[in-house]
């Protein structure tokens, strides 16, 4: 509950920051971080993303192998 409350303060405040008829009038200042911050951010995506898909091509390579070390040892039980 005091997470709710705490969220809906901030947004308050933050709506109140950003209103060009408020005191503080903070728009084109947030504004201008979003520009800057936008591209890092696009770039921490995308390495995020390269990590992830390799880590998916580990695990493949890894369960074919598994799958080749478990169908060897069916087969020499087998015969």
């Amino acid at each position: 509950m005091v997470s709710i409350i705490l969220g809906i303060v901030f947004i308050a405040f933050t709506v109140f920051a950003v209103l060009p008829v408020c005191p503080l009038a903070w728009g084109p200042e947030v504004i201008a971080f979003l520009k800057g911050f936008a591209p890092v951010l696009a770039a921490f995506i995308g390495l995020i993303c390269v990590l992830i898909g390799v880590a998916d091509l580990k695990d493949k390579a890894e369960a074919k192998k598994e799958d080749a070390a478990s169908k060897d040892t069916e087969s020499k039980e087998n015969k």
